[in-house]
C-alpha cells in the first residue's frame, strides 16, 4: 500500500499489510546558484592582515636611545659634583670647627691677660716692684706664646693708624710722635682669634 504522509511530502515505503509504516525523507538539493556561491567562497583565501606600521621609526628609536643616554650622563655629572661639593663642605665646616674650637677657653683667658698688663702699666712707677715686675713680664710672654701657638693674637699698638674694624676709640689725646688719626695709647689690648676678632682694643686717638 502506498500513501503520501498528511503533512510533509514524504515518500512512504510500501510495506506488507498495514502493520507497520516507514517514512523516508529525502533532502532537498541544493539549488545551483547556491553551490557556486558556496564554492567561490570557499575558493577565496582569507584576507592577510594588514601589516602594522611601527610607533616609532629606527630613527626615533636611536634618538631616543641617545637623549636617554645623554641625560644618564648629565645626572651621574651632576650627582658626582653635588657629592663632591657636599665633601668639601664637610671638611670646610670641620675645618672652621676645629679652629675656632678653643675660642671659649681663650676668651676667658683675656681677664688674666688685661691683669698682666695693668701690674706691668703701674708697676713700672715703683722701683721696689723691679724685680717682681720681671718675673710678671716673662709669665705674660710665655703666655702669649701659648696661646698664640691656637692662634690668639693681641690686637692695638701705639702709632697705629686707627682702624674702628679693630680699635675702639675711647677718646683724644695728643702725641707728637703719631700723626693725626693714630692710636696715642692702648688703654686695652684686643684680641683676634685666627682671622675672627674676638675683642677690639680700646685706644687713644690723636686729633
Amino acid at each position: 500500500m502506498h500513501r503520501r504522509h498528511p503533512y510533509h511530502p514524504y515518500e512512504s515505503a510500501n510495506l506488507p499489510g498495514d502493520e507497520e509504516e516507514n517514512i523516508v525523507f529525502r533532502d532537498a538539493e541544493p539549488d545551483a546558484p547556491d553551490q557556486a556561491r558556496a564554492a567561490e567562497e570557499m575558493a577565496e583565501p582569507f584576507p592577510e592582515a594588514e601589516a602594522q606600521e611601527p610607533l616609532f621609526g629606527q630613527d626615533s628609536l636611536r634618538e631616543l636611545e641617545e637623549r636617554h643616554r645623554a641625560e644618564m650622563a648629565e645626572l651621574h655629572l651632576r650627582s658626582a659634583a653635588e657629592m663632591d661639593n657636599f665633601k668639601k663642605r664637610l671638611a670646610r665646616e670641620h675645618e672652621e670647627k676645629m679652629r675656632f674650637a678653643a675660642e671659649k677657653v681663650l676668651g676667658d683667658l683675656l681677664p688674666t691677660l688685661d691683669n698682666f698688663d695693668l701690674a706691668l702699666q703701674y708697676g713700672s712707677k715703683d722701683d721696689a716692684c723691679k724685680d717682681m715686675l720681671q718675673g710678671l713680664a716673662v709669665t705674660r710672654k710665655l703666655m702669649l706664646e701659648a696661646v698664640a701657638r691656637h692662634g690668639l693674637k693681641p690686637v692695638g699698638e701705639e702709632g697705629q693708624e686707627f682702624d674702628p674694624a679693630v680699635h675702639e676709640a675711647v677718646g683724644f689725646e695728643a702725641h707728637s710722635d703719631y700723626a693725626p688719626q693714630s692710636v696715642a695709647r692702648v688703654l686695652q689690648s684686643g684680641y683676634r682669634l685666627n682671622d675672627r676678632l674676638l675683642r677690639p682694643a680700646k685706644v687713644m686717638v690723636t686729633p
